[in-house]
């Protein structure tokens, strides 16, 4: 996937692996922090990356 400036939930749900309702989890939570555009929810694709990045290496998190 080319890298975009934002993306629909479905394509974040795609690009990250993450799961659409843990994807509306971490926006409800403020994790994530979508825009609008009309009826549109996008999501940046630098704000997922950074999210992802923050969460904890596989040693850390047993």
């Amino acid at each position: 996937m080319p890298h975009k400036l934002a993306m629909t939930v479905a394509e974040a749900v795609s690009y990250s692996g993450i799961g659409r309702t843990k994807l509306y989890d971490l926006v409800k939570s403020g994790s994530l922090k979508p825009k609008k555009l009309g009826t549109r929810t996008l999501i940046l694709t630098e704000e997922l990356d950074s999210y992802i990045r923050s969460l904890p290496d596989m040693q850390s998190a047993a």
